[in-house]
């Protein structure tokens, strides 16, 4: 069997990094990209900061108390789009196969490489050809599978590179921390600590039947992780260029609650969909169809979003100055292009900590019983009352105890 090859890139402190090069001002001081109001969100930050303890998805007020000299930046989706796309081009041309995990992230498959080049010294090429020809830190990792490329970026951090060859994998993360295993968050990480388990090497000791009683099936995953077994293969990048979501009536109308009431319905479920995608927007579009089979589009262009406050508005906006009140409709429809891959978290940059929450809550409650269960009022005028009552109910609780 031929031994894998896998090569991890990413950009270091990205958004930072776009901003430094726009302000290079910027270079060396503290800096917080997010939410500017006394409650948003920090969507990235720089070194400078991170000693004080800021970290990304920290309120802003809460970074500010922590590093009062930080400079606070909004943000600018479609500056770290259009960086993204470059390094994007970059690997592309000179890739044979690789996955784009985010706007920032990224895996190149070099199996089979070594008979031609040095895998490593392939990888180091790429790596500078990117930072020469953009002007971005970047940090890089070669091992023998995703998970263990990924680690040992992040160790190589910040702009650096390493190499972990094939059979020195489980010793290279034996010694590193349980909170350095990707997917590991903050509350699986205090149990195991509370277990006495601080370094995947003593993870690595529990056998796997009891970590599978004390996790459940991520138990087994855990375990897997803590001996560098990780068999998932690098996706091939195809970028989706949009989304879309139609309805039509059985009987045509004019009542514009009822119409608006399925545009929030329809926007909803597509926004929903862009975040399990993890993807973001900066192009809305509605559509109507009359009685007479006429069809008229209207779009807008706007930040990178995947919010669906934002969403919903600017649907209502475009429905309100596309539609001809005399005329009775036949078919709506939403559409979502010039999408991008991002997390949902990093559009946030004015959004409260308030709304982010019920934004997670709902998509939580959304995957664990399907997306009919909870939705806004105004979307969901067929529900009963004491349903609507409940899923409220059950809301505030999840906020409650979730975050």
């Amino acid at each position: 069997m031929t031994q894998r090859t896998i090569l991890h890139m990413d950009l270091d402190s990205f958004f930072v990094s776009v901003e430094r090069l726009k302000n290079p001002a910027l270079i060396g001081k503290p800096l917080i990209i997010g939410g500017t109001s006394g409650r948003g969100v920090v969507a990235s930050c720089s070194y400078e900061t991170r000693k004080f303890g800021v970290h990304s998805a920290m309120p802003s007020r809460l970074a500010k108390r922590l590093c009062p000299e930080a400079i606070f930046i909004s943000g600018d989706m479609e500056s770290y789009s259009k960086y993204s796309n470059k390094v994007t081009e970059i690997i592309n041309d000179q890739s044979p196969t690789y996955e784009k995990a985010s706007v920032d992230e990224f895996y190149v498959d070099l199996t089979g490489m070594d008979r031609f080049f040095g895998c490593y010294k392939w990888a180091t090429e790429l790596r500078q050809k990117i930072t020469k020809e953009t002007g971005l830190p970047i940090s890089m990792a070669v091992a023998v599978n995703k998970l263990v490329s990924k680690m040992g970026t992040s160790e190589a951090k910040p702009n650096g590179q390493r190499e972990i060859p094939a059979g020195e994998e489980k010793p290279f993360i034996a010694p590193l921390s349980v909170k350095k295993i990707p997917m590991v968050g903050e509350k699986t990480s205090s149990q195991l600590f509370s277990m006495g388990v601080k370094t995947i090497r003593t993870l690595r000791e529990i056998p796997p039947k009891y970590l599978e009683a004390e996790f459940g099936k991520n138990g087994l995953v855990l375990w897997n992780k803590a001996n560098a077994i990780d068999n998932s293969p690098v996706e091939p990048y195809h970028e989706q260029k949009s989304l879309s979501t139609e309805r039509t009536f059985h009987e045509d109308t004019t009542d514009i609650v009822f119409l608006k009431s399925k545009l929030v319905s329809l926007t909803e479920a597509l926004a929903f969909e862009l975040r399990e995608l993890q993807k973001l927007t900066a192009c809305v579009t509605v559509k109507i169809r009359y009685s007479d089979f006429n069809t008229l589009t209207m779009q807008k262009h706007l930040p990178y979003t995947a919010s669906d406050p934002l969403l919903i508005q600017t649907v209502k906006d475009l429905f309100n100055k596309l539609y001809d009140k005399r005329m009775l409709i036949r078919m709506i429809g939403v559409r979502f292009s010039h999408l991008v891959n991002g997390s949902p978290q990093i559009n946030l940059f004015e959004d409260t900590q308030e709304m982010v929450s019920l934004c997670q809550a709902m998509d939580w409650i959304k995957n664990r019983h399907g997306t009919e269960l909870i939705q806004r009022a105004i979307g969901a005028k067929d529900i009963l009352t004491p349903k609507l009552s409940l899923i409220n109910y059950g809301l505030k609780r999840t906020i409650k105890s979730t975050y």
